[in-house]
């Protein structure tokens, strides 16, 4: 297979504290070690903190998401873990619900990097977890990263459609001309 070069996203800027949730299964516990030192690098390097949980799966990982949106103050999320093909079709489950349910956090709102690896073996495992390799802690907190800047950026500007607040509404009724 012929190697393609990626292009990487110049790391985002932050004006204001910025806090992220490493959420990670340690099953495969060398595996999870190295991607959330990749994290770990990504957030710092960014000049954000970061907070870690241990989840038994990848399928608790987006349940411990959600009620970490509901319960804390994250700005983003980083759910890390691994899942490697057995011999049965619990692979396909594992991977396609924790897939599935990261992503309908990240449409309500949630800014959310995936690095859950989905590999055929432990060799693929351990080169997409290597944070001189592959990186791919440090690539979903670069995505986690990437989306809080999104959401700030918009956050802070007016669409200029729709209603305005009762507080900016003159009712014609309420002006009165102080001139005789």
């Amino acid at each position: 297979m012929a190697s393609i070069e990626h292009h990487v996203l110049d790391r985002p800027e932050f004006d204001q504290p910025t806090k992220l949730l490493i959420v990670v299964s340690p099953y495969y516990k060398a595996i999870a070690e190295n991607m959330v030192a990749g994290a770990k690098a990504e957030i710092e390097a960014a000049g954000a903190t970061w907070d870690l949980v241990e989840m038994p799966g990848a399928l608790e990982i987006p349940t411990a998401i959600g009620i970490s949106e509901r319960m804390s103050n994250f700005d983003g999320y980083v759910a890390l873990g691994c899942v490697i093909r057995g011999e049965t079709t619990h692979y396909e489950t594992v991977c396609n619900d924790s897939s599935r349910a990261l992503q309908l956090l990240g449409l309500q709102g949630l800014c959310i990097g995936n690095g859950i690896l989905t590999v055929e073996n432990v060799t693929q495992a351990e080169v997409r977890a290597d944070p001189e390799g592959q990186n791919k802690g440090g690539g979903a907190a670069a995505a986690a990263l990437h989306l809080i800047a999104l959401s700030r950026k918009w956050s802070r500007q007016g669409k200029g459609v729709g209603f305005k607040p009762a507080s900016e509404y003159q009712l014609a009724g309420n002006t009165r001309s102080t001139t005789t």
